[in-house]
């Protein structure tokens, strides 16, 4: 697994993928920053976590896109299936590469609790929870974008899949809403995100959600695997 994370470290680079993902995450979280906490004279940082979900469902499918696609367009995925490491391995690999790169980038939230502190107080309890209600978010999102960058060889298209998939469980909330029927309606309540998320930058901890969020990145994660699994043998 360490190899196959080395690579993708490395490739996240060469190919220019993670400057575009960092700079993306910057400039949005710097701008929501600056509107939403200095413009308004707060000094607490969870209208900028609130206002970044919407962004981080975009770029999230550009970080996941080539990791699985690319290799299968250039006829490297044999090669790799094949080799004398375990198919769990190659897809951690990647994966962790992927919440290493998305959690260089969300750390950039510790700047601005700098800037705030210099002229205010940092509510550190509020901040760590929004932080780490983030990195959750990103982890059940970037296990999904990695399943679904199994399926094509197509980059583009597996970053516009992605974001389409990713952008329909935003609307959970709005479909389950409209949906009168209340066993319909909390069944797909339970598979919303937003609401779950949005519940830690409004200072609640649910230890239900954290498990949500684990959980659907442990069976995207499987999924993947399993996909890699029927082409090895397919």
């Amino acid at each position: 697994m360490g190899a196959i994370y080395r690579r993708e470290m490395n490739a996240f680079f060469t190919s220019g993928v993670g400057y575009v993902f960092l700079a993306g995450f910057a400039l949005f979280s710097g701008l929501f920053f600056s509107i939403g906490v200095i413009g308004s004279g707060m000094s607490d940082m969870s209208p900028m976590f609130g206002s970044m979900f919407l962004i981080v469902l975009f770029l999230i499918p550009i970080l996941t896109m080539k990791l699985l696609s690319e290799e299968k367009k250039n006829r490297t995925d044999q090669g790799l299936l094949t080799a004398p490491v375990g198919l769990s391995s190659i897809v951690l690999g990647k994966y962790f590469a992927a919440l290493t790169l998305f959690v260089i980038a969300e750390s950039i939230v510790f700047i601005y609790a700098v800037i705030i502190a210099l002229c205010g107080e940092v509510v550190w309890s509020t901040l760590l929870g929004n932080y780490f209600a983030m990195l959750f978010l990103g982890a059940a999102f970037i296990a999904i974008g990695l399943f679904i960058s199994s399926l094509t060889e197509n980059q583009m298209a597996s970053a516009v899949i992605g974001m389409f998939v990713l952008f329909v469980l935003y609307l959970m909330d709005s479909l389950a809403a409209s949906i009168p029927v209340e066993f319909l309606r909390n069944s797909v309540m339970s598979l919303a995100f937003y609401s779950k998320y949005i519940e830690f930058t409004q200072g609640i901890f649910n230890l239900s959600s954290v498990v949500y969020f684990l959980s659907v990145a442990f069976l995207f994660n499987f999924f993947t695997v399993r996909v890699l699994d029927k082409r090895r043998w397919g």
